[in-house]
């Protein structure tokens, strides 16, 4: 049972980069799922979600720019990245949730399986 999260990089402002986070032992559509980054210095926060019912929530400055997506087929979920910002650049996680009940999006106590992380690196 593990995510195994993918996709970082190197990119400039303004560029794009999609991650991707392949779960294995358990099935993504009956979990919410969501990205977490913790940039250098500073705490892990909530970048976006995607509910078990493909609802999907988004921290504020990434909202127009970022695009959370799944792929139940496949098991997978991703997240696209637009309009890279230097303020975007951390180490970032996919996680997913136990169960498919009612939850608090951007909490991180809400998702008990995590990726390793992958970084992204945007150069100013």
């Amino acid at each position: 049972v593990q995510l195994q999260a993918s996709g970082g990089g190197l990119v400039q402002t303004g560029g794009s980069l999609r991650l991707s986070c392949a779960a294995s032992g358990f099935a993504l559509d009956n979990r919410h799922s969501a990205w977490f980054r913790q940039a250098p210095g500073k705490e892990r926060e909530a970048v976006a979600s995607i509910s078990s019912r493909g609802l999907t929530y988004y921290t504020e400055s990434v909202k127009g720019r970022f695009t959370i997506s799944r792929d139940i087929a496949n098991n997978m979920v991703y997240l696209q990245m637009n309009s890279l910002k230097f303020e975007d650049t951390a180490v970032y996680y996919c996680a997913a949730s136990s169960g498919d009940g009612p939850y608090l999006w951007g909490l991180s106590a809400e998702y008990d399986k995590w990726g390793q992380g992958t970084l992204v690196t945007v150069s100013s």
